[in-house]
């Protein structure tokens, strides 16, 4: 009996003809991924409004359950920035519980979606949504980090993006010169470090030196005003125990939305991480296992304080470039991290936060896609609204509000633009055969009897097309013997165009006017046997092509 369930995690068939060539190849690679991550799970875990070492609980625990489970070779999960901007709103209005629960559903949305085997319809999410929503997170994490970067005295940032800055101008008096020093710094360490070494992360470099930096300037020059890690946060260097929240039905409800894009924002960034290793790799992930094994990591996650998690491309790019090959590598990434944090984790508390907060601004330079952006400027009206629309939502609002409503109105657009693409046409004298392959005649125009019109309906006949048909329909007032409904050149039909179809019936069977059908296909022919018009049109009025239906209508005007 087949498999309903599409689960084969990569993990399983890639040591089938492990060897120790390939275990000092991964081991490698995840040390290098592991110190590479470690800055970002720290940065992103103090971005979301938690503490640093849950940034790393996450990358620790998801890393493993998404190379152990996945669905990809060489994928790395972990905390990104994506999530960062939801989960700061979450915790903040619900609290660690709420972002708990809502984690967890969103694993278990993930799971179904697995389960479901959608991992190939995610792939269809538009382009302009996709550009506009990353774009907009990129430019929420930039502006979170502006205090810490500054290093101003602000007690209470506001939540939302325009008041956000509205404060910061009013408080740029209050800037720090010497923590906006260590962050610019920071930023040019990580621009030119590649320059000098592709194997270096320059976050790392950055973190390292101007942790450094700072606790010299404090110890032996007495300079104190630049936070740091420990002056807001208490470091607890271990895993902690499993804790269950409390779960009710109105939390759930309430946390269905945030839920709902934490599972779409994992299952896009995940499946776009994993192709874009297929590239380089030439490998082919599973989209279902991917997304059962992201799932799973969502679930397990938040019992033990972390945050969600997801694919995370400027990781797995890492891990590829330096060897990694098979899922071990993810696995000792995660690894390499559980030994910092259990034995580097008090450090931690010297690194400065305008130092994390230009590790961030450079996340988000990278995140922001600005030459897409440009580029898509340029695309289709519909295009460009999609892309402003969702990239606005995201930064004004919420990116709850920009997945939905981006969604929304891709699917209008694209309904308008199905609808603008169908034609439908009225024949009444002579039907012009010319290019056509359903019949197999020497003229080219055929006569029609007289009381004969035909109708085509040329592209899918859904809900959109249906009611530009019927409006169509209404506009002819003049009444032939016999209609005839050409379609040969429609795919399908929902049930909306059957029901105008029962419609068209009815008005002209009021008006005596006989319907016969033309060119229907096996799937149009199947709705409509499957209803009441099969029986009221009759077999013997749904013809294969349009010899049959203009002789059937000639025998049904001549009976009368």
């Amino acid at each position: 009996m087949k498999n309903s369930i599409d689960f084969k995690p990569k993990f399983f068939s890639s040591i089938k003809n492990y060897s120790k060539e390939k275990f000092f190849t991964d081991l490698m690679a995840g040390v290098i991924v592991g110190i590479v991550a470690l800055p970002l799970a720290i940065a992103f875990g103090i971005a979301s409004g938690v503490s640093p070492e849950q940034g790393l609980i996450t990358a620790i625990i998801a890393g493993f359950i998404i190379s152990f489970l996945g669905g990809s070779s060489v994928q790395i999960g972990g905390p990104t920035g994506a999530f960062i901007v939801v989960v700061y709103g979450i915790v903040q209005e619900f609290g660690m519980e709420g972002l708990i629960i809502s984690t967890v559903i969103a694993g278990v949305m993930l799971l179904l979606m697995g389960f479901l085997k959608l991992g190939t319809i995610i792939k269809f999410i538009p382009y302009p949504i996709i550009v506009g929503f990353t774009s907009g997170i990129a430019l929420t994490i930039f502006t979170t980090q502006i205090k810490d970067l500054f290093g101003m005295s602000i007690e209470n940032v506001p939540g939302d993006f325009l008041s956000k800055w509205a404060t910061y101008f009013t408080h740029f008096d209050t800037t720090n010169l010497w923590a906006l020093a260590v962050g610019v710094v920071s930023i040019l360490l990580i621009i030119f470090t590649p320059k000098l070494s592709k194997k270096v992360p320059g976050s790392l470099v950055a973190i390292v030196l101007m942790t450094a930096v700072v606790y010299a300037l404090k110890e032996f020059f007495g300079i104190n005003g630049i936070e740091t890690i420990g002056d807001r946060f208490q470091i607890n260097a271990s895993l902690p125990s499993p804790a269950v929240p409390n779960i009710n039905m109105s939390t759930i409800n309430e946390l269905l939305p945030a839920a709902f894009t934490i599972a779409i924002l994992g299952a896009i960034e995940s499946l776009l991480s994993a192709t874009v290793a297929d590239g380089v790799t030439g490998d082919k992930h599973n989209s279902n296992t991917e997304l059962i094994a992201q799932g799973a990591a969502n679930i397990v996650v938040p019992f033990f304080g972390g945050i969600p998690a997801t694919g995370a491309i400027a990781r797995t790019m890492t891990n590829i470039n330096n060897g990694g090959r098979t899922p071990v590598a993810g696995m000792v990434h995660a690894v390499v991290l559980l030994l910092i944090l259990l034995f580097l984790g008090p450090l931690t508390k010297h690194i400065p936060m305008a130092c994390l907060a230009g590790v961030l601004v450079i996340v988000a330079y990278n995140m922001s896609e600005w030459r897409t952006f440009r580029s898509l400027m340029k695309n289709s009206r519909s295009d460009v609204a999609v892309l402003l629309t969702t990239f606005l939502l995201t930064v004004i609002f919420d990116l709850t509000i920009a997945i939905e409503l981006g969604l929304l109105l891709a699917m209008l657009l694209f309904m308008r633009r199905i609808n603008e693409t169908t034609n439908i046409s009225v024949t009444t004298n002579k039907l012009d055969l010319a290019g056509e392959s359903e019949i197999y005649r020497d003229e080219d125009k055929l006569d029609l009897p007289e009381g004969v019109e035909v109708y085509e309906i040329d592209g899918p006949f859904f809900f959109g097309i249906a009611n530009k048909f019927e409006e169509s329909m209404r506009s002819i007032f003049d009444k032939p013997k016999v209609r005839i409904i050409r379609m040969r050149k429609v795919p399908f039909m929902d049930t909306t165009g059957l029901h105008n179809l029962e419609s068209l019936y009815r008005l002209s069977s009021k008006d005596k006017i006989r319907l016969v059908l033309s060119g229907v296909n096996d799937k149009v022919r199947s709705v409509i046997s499957r209803s009441d018009l099969y029986a009221q049109i009759g077999e013997e009025n749904i013809c294969s092509n349009i010899q049959e239906a203009i002789t059937r209508a000639t025998e049904l005007i001549s009976a009368e």
